[in-house]
């Protein structure tokens, strides 16, 4: 299935459902081939995002803001491939997101305080100085801004 296709069921599938389908694509796209751990720390920067309201306030929105993600970088056409992974990122997903409706004091944090994450074989953002929280596998997470949740 291609990516664009993916996108575009996002836009016509009701909420919480069109969100899950985002943070699944983007844990696939950005850590397929990472460990458990390193696909949930992933799906965790997306959520604090999420929380902050800094890039959209649904989860579609802040994976494909403007160069923030995989879903706005990788070519549209780019084919999702590997069932297994697949159903791993979905499930990460699931998982994280029930993880992060728990009351902060409750929520299991692999990447505390992360803002964003960096694949060192591809990117080497303006920000890579930033306080390092992690590095797990080939990925460095980082707080580059304290992130606050939203006011409700």
């Amino acid at each position: 299935m291609k990516l664009a296709w993916i996108l575009w069921l996002s836009h016509m599938l009701p909420q919480p459902a069109a969100d899950s389908l985002c943070l699944s694509t983007t844990v696939y796209l950005e850590a397929r081939d990472q460990t458990l751990r390193g696909q949930q720390a992933v799906a965790e920067v997306a959520l604090r995002r999420l929380d902050s309201g800094l890039w959209g306030d649904s989860m579609c929105e802040v994976v494909t803001a403007r160069k923030q993600f995989a879903p706005t970088i990788v070519a549209p056409g780019t084919r999702l491939q590997n069932p297994e992974a697949w159903a791993k990122s979905i499930n990460v997903a699931l998982g994280a997101e029930k993880n992060w409706a728990l009351p902060p004091g409750e929520r299991k944090e692999i990447v505390p305080g992360a803002s964003h994450f960096m694949a060192h074989n591809i990117a080497s953002p303006s920000w890579r100085n930033a306080y390092q929280v992690a590095t797990i596998g080939d990925h460095t997470f980082l707080r580059v801004q304290k992130l606050k949740p939203r006011s409700s």
